[in-house]
């Protein structure tokens, strides 16, 4: 049940105590089954919920824990045994005319397995079990206890090569423990890219309860590479060549990521900002299927300065039109 408490009850989060203690008289007087014969069963699902909200808000710790962590992580930290452990109804009921319970809760169970709440009640005059009505489809309800709180995350931010990326790689990081140093051997992926998170289960924090330890995770960044873009699987370089050379054609040395230096053809007449594709040459795949490409981006080098034998010729060719 992850209902607002204060909402159950109509009351705002500082509401004093005996500003609880009275919604819940008139409401807990507004839904007992007994006053709503017609809908019954609607009723008792009310008064279960108010009486939840009132064990807990009722309850100065349990009110302080519930305002801290909120409804969800509450409910995650304490039990059904707990909300209702020292909680008495018997003096309310027994205000508002119904009579008490007979008893406190008695719980049955254990060895970690499911557990029971019964209920010793007490009829009244005449035969009636008031409160009884309530939880007649569970003379015991069930409930499954909360696990054991895990112990806290960890993140780290790993740096590694864009050839670390690529090729997969195992790095040995430190991590600080308490007032201890861990040395970690971490495995890196081939084809790992910026953005992604490595998980280690179970390599965080131990919980101080002797609950199960956090997990790892570690934030994968990979350094600009001096020579080499990467475009998702693909990478991008950029080769310069002379003027004469795009417009006649020819031959350059390309660098590739993982060491061989390939030479590739450059048309005649090709243009500034032109990619020429070599397939194959880019990043691995995570999964293992083949690789990127890489793509050689040529730029046309037009020179700042010229020798005056240079700018002769120059000016011969642009009467010839170029």
């Amino acid at each position: 049940m992850n209902d607002d408490y204060y909402k159950a009850l109509g009351v705002d989060r500082s509401a004093s105590t005996e500003d609880i203690k009275k919604a819940y008289r008139r409401l807990a007087l507004k839904y007992h089954p007994d006053r709503n014969p017609s809908d019954k069963k609607s009723a008792e699902e009310k008064f279960k919920k108010i009486s939840e909200a009132y064990a807990v808000l009722s309850d100065p710790e349990k009110r302080k824990q519930y305002d801290s962590f909120g409804s969800d992580a509450f409910r995650q930290k304490y039990t059904q045994e707990d909300i209702f452990r020292g909680f008495d109804l018997n003096e309310i009921l027994r205000d508002l005319g119904f009579g008490g319970l007979g008893g406190e809760f008695t719980w049955f169970g254990g060895g970690g397995g499911p557990r029971r709440r019964t209920y010793r009640q007490q009829q009244q005059p005449g035969g009636t079990d008031y409160f009884g009505d309530v939880f007649r489809d569970q003379q015991a309800y069930t409930y499954r206890e909360a696990p054991p709180q895990r112990g806290q995350d960890i993140e780290y931010n790993l740096t590694i090569s864009l050839e670390e990326s690529s090729l997969g790689t195992e790095k040995k990081i430190t991590i600080k423990k308490g007032q201890k140093l861990e040395e970690i051997n971490v495995k890196i992926p081939v084809g790992i890219s910026s953005g992604k998170k490595l998980r280690l289960a179970g390599k965080g924090l131990q919980d101080p309860s002797g609950g199960p330890p956090g997990d790892l995770f570690l934030n994968i960044q990979v350094q600009p590479h001096h020579a080499f873009v990467r475009e998702g699987q693909d990478l991008l370089v950029e080769k310069s060549i002379p003027y004469s050379n795009a417009v006649l054609g020819t031959t350059i040395e390309v660098a590739t990521l993982e060491g061989p230096v390939k030479r590739i053809k450059v048309p005649a007449g090709t243009q500034n900002n032109t990619k020429i594709r070599m397939k194959g040459f880019g990043i691995r795949n995570m999964k293992g299927e083949g690789k990127g490409d890489l793509y050689v981006k040529i730029v046309v080098d037009v020179p700042r300065k010229v020798t005056e034998k240079q700018a002769t010729l120059i000016r011969k060719l642009s009467d010839e039109g170029l």
